[in-house]
């Protein structure tokens, strides 16, 4: 098709058209919207103006009336047992004070008599509105409601002959032809944090669809501790899947589905477990929690809906267990099950120092402790023994430094030999070691085997409930920095405070480092003449926030280091008799080691490369 000029025009003219007609109508479109808005706004306000006034208390009433006729709805059979007022008992040991409400037949809260908060109550456990332990009911056909909203009958109470109590909560239903009711029976040992909870139903065909109990627990950890921040860094999640520990730190997760038999479920804060075991394992479920930021400091909003099999018959009991107590390895790990597992002794990346501390420092502690009131000195003599155990390494670590500096003339005669040639000055100081039969890393191999000694007691100490409110010197609290000295604002990387174990520390560390520097030879290179003095420096950052008795122990392991390294070197260690065995040493024939033969072999082709670059550039 051949177009010309008016054909041209013609289309332009057509597309214009077609463009203002689209825009006019949809412009017109806008506006009747616009105007049925408007319309049907004042239709609105007429519409309301025309109603008649509501009384708001009136309509307040209505409310509770639909409520209620819900409610008894969902009642069914136990529609008797839906209204009536809470009750209150109090049953004690010598390690709990538990709460019980006729509500629900269960604890409303749990306080610990051996553990106090900063304004010196009882810690409270599980005590907010928000914690629960229910299930859900057929209350009739077609009709289910949580146990937790009718009124149990008044309890009995029964005290045992070992010591402990039995408190009993009935609800009973109002069907006459196959009556179903249900038990709540709570155990409270004399001496126990773990207390046994059994469930105990006739009808339970009735009661539970499918023969499974869905049991739903919530639970909200609230702040025990003065730094809540260090709190909710130290509270996980754990449990055993499958006789198999796992736990997940509540910032990294927010859920976890169960596809095998699960034992316990575990809502750990660094100090205090809330543990709900079923003794003969749930089946299955689901648990999920967050982190709420609100003003009463929520570590963590914990909630899981666990699946029990309970079979067919009419009269079943489901025995369940559950702890309110501290982080104690010790008592958790008589209970089995894999719950002193749920104490962080060393877990992922540091699980390697996890032995060291059950098998070592715990005992150690464990045995000061008992014999002794202060905390403070406990650690200081648990750093003594552990510093005597690892004596052998520190010795050789020394007399690696003793060495070191007998070669330190010949050293400083090879510095003046090849001036900055550097490789030269490497081969033949590696020649001079091996003649004399000392090992440059003699010192440092002692050292790194002392890391994992720290590592298991960084574990240690933040997770030792001994420790909490335990008070030393200027220290008020050992499980916590100690914070005399206060700035009033917030000094990046420092905080708004200086720890003064953690400027101990830092001090009696840089003084290690000077001593060592003086006893080894002077380094050419300024990084590492300068590198021990940036350690200690570090500390001072890193350490601040960390427990008291942390940095308190690392205080005392570096006086006993200056200490021990000032003794061994000034009247242990015999330099005369080092200078004559290094003498004997070069008559010696020298065999090389195949790491040896390598590393001249790549010296030497490194000068051979040297040296021909440098003819090439003449």
């Amino acid at each position: 098709m051949k177009f010309d000029k008016n054909t041209i025009i013609g289309f332009s003219l057509l597309a214009v058209l077609f463009i203002a007609f689209f825009w006019i109508n949809s412009r017109d479109q806008k506006a009747y919207q616009a105007k049925q808005l408007k319309e049907n706004a004042r239709l609105d306000s007429i519409a309301k103006i025309q109603q008649p006034k509501i009384d708001p208390v009136v309509a307040k009433i209505d409310s509770a009336k639909a409520d209620s006729a819900n409610r008894i709805s969902k009642a069914g059979d136990f529609q008797g047992a839906i209204n009536g007022g809470e009750k209150l008992t109090v049953v004690e040991s010598d390690l709990l004070k538990i709460t019980f409400t006729n509500k629900g037949g269960r604890p409303k809260f749990v306080e610990l008599k051996k553990f106090k908060t900063g304004d010196s109550n009882l810690v409270k456990l599980a005590g907010t509105d928000y914690d629960k332990l229910t299930y859900t009911i057929n209350t009739a056909e077609g009709k289910v409601d949580e146990v937790t909203n009718f009124y149990f009958n008044d309890p009995l109470q029964t005290k045992n002959a070992d010591g402990s109590t039995t408190i009993s909560f009935a609800l009973q239903s109002s069907d006459t032809t196959g009556g179903t009711s249900i038990k709540h029976q709570y155990v409270i040992k004399k001496d126990d944090y773990m207390i046994d909870f059994n469930v105990e139903m006739v009808g339970a065909n009735k009661l539970l669809t499918g023969g499974v109990m869905n049991l739903n627990w919530n639970y909200k950890a609230v702040a025990q501790e003065s730094d809540f921040t260090y709190d909710q860094t130290n509270t996980q999640i754990g449990f055993v899947m499958d006789d198999e520990f796992d736990y997940y730190n509540i910032a990294k997760r927010s859920d976890k589905t169960f596809d095998k038999p699960v034992k316990w479920l575990a809502v750990r804060q660094r100090f205090f477990n809330t543990i709900v075991v079923a003794r003969n394992n749930f089946s299955g479920g689901k648990m999920e929690w967050t982190m709420p930021t609100d003003s009463q400091k929520t570590v963590v909003q914990f909630q899981a809906n666990m699946k029990l099999k309970v079979e067919g018959q009419s009269t079943a009991t489901i025995p369940l267990s559950i702890y309110y107590g501290p982080a104690d390895y010790k008592l958790l790990q008589k209970y089995d099950m894999n719950m002193g597992k749920l104490i962080n002794l060393g877990q992922g990346f540091y699980a390697f120092v996890r032995p060291l501390n059950k098998f070592l420092v715990i005992p150690i502690f464990n045995f000061f402790k008992d014999n002794i009131a202060s905390l403070g000195l406990v650690i200081a003599l648990l750093t003594l023994v552990i510093r005597l155990l690892i004596s052998p390494l520190t010795y050789s670590s020394y007399l690696s430094g003793a060495k070191m500096k007998a070669l330190r003339p010949e050293i400083a005669k090879l510095k003046a030999k090849h001036g900055d040639d550097q490789q030269a000055m490497s081969m033949d100081q590696m020649k001079l070691f091996r003649e004399a039969g000392v090992n440059p890393l003699g010192g440092c191999i002692p050292a790194l085997l002392q890391i994992p000694i720290f590592f298991a007691l960084f574990s240690f100490f933040n997770s030792s409930v001994a420790l909490r409110g335990a008070d030393f010197l200027w220290a008020n609290d050992l499980s916590v920095y100690d914070d005399l000295i206060k700035f009033g604002v917030n000094i990046p990387l420092l905080g708004e405070h200086l720890s003064i174990f953690n400027l101990t520390a830092t001090i009696t560390s840089f003084l290690i480092s000077w001593y060592s520097m003086s006893m080894t030879p002077d380094q050419s290179n300024p990084v590492l003449k300068y590198m021990p003095y940036i350690f200690p420096v570090f500390l001072l950052f890193f350490f601040n926030k960390l427990p008291a008795a942390l940095t308190w122990y690392y205080t005392v392991s570096n006086l006993v280091t200056l200490l021990i390294q000032m003794v061994i070197q000034k009247y242990i260690i015999d330099h005369d008799k080092i200078l004559a065995k290094i003498d004997e040493n070069r008559k010696k024939p020298k065999t090389k080691s195949k790491w040896q033969e390598r590393m001249e072999q790549m010296q030497e082709q490194q000068k051979k490369m040297k040296e021909g670059q440098k003819k090439i550039k003449r």
